[in-house]
């Protein structure tokens, strides 16, 4: 068992966590977000289809939570896993503008999506938002209006576990979808405060005894990064620790009984007043009730809302599974390796015709 940080460097996954704030800082300058925004606004569609499988339908479904409310064409998160199972569902007689993300852009659901769209809607725009400049997301053609989006090549993560790819796209994202901001600014201020708060998340992990099992809960985008970050978890740990996630209010019915002795709870605890006050009446509660588990409130300044700060409270969740992998003698950057499993990119996914 490794009982200090010194050597986790390493492994790909703990430098690709630790590079999040450079690339971001970076990237704040040499996105072409005014040219991106201009082209949306050209297509004048009425709504918009964020797609990906696993953490890259996460990166959606924070995106979605984090904008609800706001004025423009309607926003919806559909995996890609769902998408591609049952096409004519989604896309009979419609044109949406489909975002797909992928890390590798290569995987079978990202090709199986095109092939849909392709057959069903050849003419709805897309926007790919990938970290591979070879992939089939970057480099296949479209019959309709088709833009990509090729992150820096940092992000094209060499572990299992997708960090800086995650925590980019989404807010590449945010940029290019929320309100109109000074990105370089605000990508600077979020990367210097990822900095410090990686540094506290180093001594929190240093501290961690490993938990049978582990809860991440938080509203509204928190709960979508609860999500993530509970898969970060299992991955890492190759499902050693079991890990669940929910929403704060959505706990109660049904999934705390997951909770037994040597449980932790970690609440991300949100920006918004509001919802804040229900975050807080759960952790007093998780604590009154499960005097035996470690209940950790996580707060963070979020000038931009929960949605831009999710890959802020990710971040604890990377390096916990980074420190657990590592002190359980697993190979951090695949953690299945010789039990033909699970791999970087998703194999074994036959993929169907869709008819005309």
């Amino acid at each position: 068992m490794t009982d200090t940080l010194s050597d986790l460097s390493r492994h790909a996954t703990w430098r690709e966590i630790q590079a999040q704030p450079a690339i971001w800082a970076a990237w704040g300058s040499a996105l072409p977000v005014a040219e991106i925004r201009a082209w949306i606004k050209e297509l004048q569609v009425d709504e918009v289809w964020f797609c990906g499988a696993g953490t890259s339908a996460f990166v959606g479904e924070i995106i979605v939570a984090g904008l609800e409310g706001h004025t423009g064409p309607r926003l919806r998160a559909i995996p890609s896993t769902d998408l591609v199972s049952r096409p004519w569902a989604y896309l009979t007689g419609r044109k949406p503008l489909v975002v797909s993300f992928g890390r590798s852009g290569n995987s079978t659901e990202s090709i199986g999506t095109l092939d849909a769209l392709d057959a069903l809607a050849p003419a709805a725009p897309r926007l790919h938002i990938t970290c591979n400049p070879a992939g089939v997301l970057a480099t296949r053609p479209s019959t309709g209006p088709q833009k990509v989006v090729v992150l820096p090549g940092a992000t094209h993560d060499a572990g299992f576990a997708m960090t800086s790819s995650f925590s980019t796209m989404l807010l590449t994202a945010l940029a290019v979808f929320d309100v109109d901001c000074d990105l370089p600014s605000r990508l600077g201020r979020l990367a210097n405060q990822f900095s410090t708060f990686l540094l506290t998340y180093e001594t929190m992990a240093k501290n961690w005894p490993i938990p049978d099992r582990l809860v991440f809960l938080g509203a509204g985008p928190l709960g979508f990064a609860a999500r993530e970050s509970a898969l970060k978890v299992m991955e890492l740990t190759a499902g050693r620790v079991c890990a669940l996630w929910d929403s704060t209010l959505g706990f109660r019915h049904g999934p705390k009984s997951f909770v037994r002795d040597r449980t932790d709870i970690v609440v991300f605890m949100s920006p918004d007043p509001h919802a804040a006050r229900y975050d807080t009446d759960l952790v007093s509660e998780l604590r009154q009730q499960y005097p035996r588990a470690n209940v950790t409130p996580l707060t963070h300044d979020l000038p931009y809302g929960a949605a831009w700060g999710a890959p802020l409270f990710v971040g604890l969740a990377q390096v916990l599974a980074v420190v657990w992998s590592d002190r359980l003698g697993l190979n951090v950057d695949d953690p299945f390796s010789g039990q033909g499993t699970l791999s970087r990119v998703v194999s074994g996914v036959k993929l169907y015709p869709v008819a005309r």
